[in-house]
C-alpha cells in the first residue's frame, strides 16, 4: 500500500554515513528506501527499524537503477528526498593512475548519481536532491585526484540540473571533511594492493608519500569527524524552508574552501606544507 508519509530514497545505505542517515531519518518517521547491493545488507538494514526498505540498487547499473526505481513505484508515487551517497575513493599517483579505476571513480561517484536521479525523476517534482560530495570538490588534495575531479564533476552537473529543471527541484551538496566511516580502510587497502603492483621505479618515487598518505586515511578512522555531524546537516537541509545550496561540514571543509579560493600558486605551497610532501 501506498503511504502519505514523507519518503525519503538513499543510495549507498549498507554502511557508513548512508546508514546512518536511513536509521535516522527513519526514527523521525520517514518512509526509507534504502540502497543496497547484497541481501545480507537487506536483511540486516530493514531490521533496524520498520520505517526502512531495503532497495537491490547498484548505481553503476542501469538494469539495477531500473529495477530499483519499478520496485519504489509501486510503494509510493512520491520521493521528497533523494539521497545520492553512494561513493568509493581511488588513491593514486596522476603519473600511474589507471584510466580503467579514473573511470571506476566516475561511474559510482558522478554518473551513477546522475542516472538515478534522472531515472527518478518522475517521483521528484517539488522535492530535494541532496549530494554528498566532499571537501574534496575543492580539488586541493595529492592523491586523490580522481576523487577529488569526481566530486567536482558531481557538484558541476547537478548545478546546472538546478539552473535548468522545470520542476522546483532544490539541489543541495553536502562537503564533509574526513569522517570515521569503513570508506577508509577500503580505499587504503585498494590503494595498497594497486600501488604494489606498479613499476618499482614509480613506485619508489611517491613510497614516502604514500606512506603518509595511508596512514592519513587510517587515522581518519578514529581521527575523523563523527558521523552525526554529517547526519545532522542532512536532516537540517531536509527540514530546512530554503535549504542552501551547499553545506560544509567540519572546520577543515571550510579552510579547504578558503584555501581554494587563493592564488593557485599559495595553495600549493600551502598543501605541500601540510602534508610534508
Amino acid at each position: 500500500m501506498k503511504e502519505n508519509k514523507k519518503t525519503v530514497l538513499i543510495t549507498g545505505a549498507s554502511t557508513g554515513i548512508g546508514r546512518a542517515i536511513a536509521i535516522r531519518l527513519a526514527k523521525e518517521g520517514y518512509k526509507v528506501f534504502a540502497g543496497i547491493r547484497k541481501k545480507v545488507d537487506k536483511e540486516e538494514i530493514e531490521g533496524l527499524d520498520k520505517n526502512i526498505q531495503g532497495v537491490y540498487l547498484d548505481v553503476t547499473n542501469s538494469g539495477s537503477i531500473e529495477k530499483a526505481f519499478w520496485y519504489v513505484i509501486k510503494n509510493t508515487d512520491k520521493i521528497d528526498v533523494l539521497i545520492n551517497n553512494a561513493g568509493i575513493v581511488e588513491a593514486s599517483p596522476v603519473e600511474c593512475l589507471d584510466i580503467k579505476r579514473l573511470k571506476e571513480q566516475f561511474e559510482v561517484n558522478t554518473f551513477g548519481a546522475l542516472a538515478v536521479a534522472q531515472k527518478f525523476l518522475p517521483l521528484l517534482a517539488g522535492s530535494r536532491i541532496i549530494n554528498m560530495s566532499s571537501d574534496a570538490s575543492t580539488g586541493l588534495f595529492p592523491y586523490i585526484s580522481a576523487y577529488c575531479a569526481s566530486k567536482r564533476a558531481l557538484d558541476i552537473l547537478f548545478n546546472s540540473f538546478y539552473l535548468e529543471n522545470k520542476d522546483n527541484i532544490k539541489v543541495i551538496s553536502i562537503k564533509p571533511a574526513s569522517i570515521k566511516t569503513p570508506i577508509w580502510n577500503k580505499s587504503a587497502k585498494r590503494a595498497r594492493d594497486y600501488f604494489d603492483g606498479i613499476n618499482e621505479a614509480v613506485r619508489q618515487k611517491y613510497e614516502k608519500d604514500l606512506l603518509i598518505l595511508e596512514k592519513n586515511a587510517l587515522d581518519n578512522n578514529t581521527k575523523g569527524l563523527e558521523v552525526y555531524t554529517v547526519v545532522d546537516t542532512v536532516v537540517k537541509a531536509i527540514k530546512a524552508k530554503n535549504p542552501k545550496a551547499s553545506y560544509n561540514v567540519g572546520f577543515d571543509a571550510t579552510l579547504a574552501q578558503w584555501v581554494s579560493k587563493l592564488p593557485i600558486e599559495l595553495s600549493n605551497r600551502l598543501i605541500k606544507g601540510r602534508l610534508k610532501i
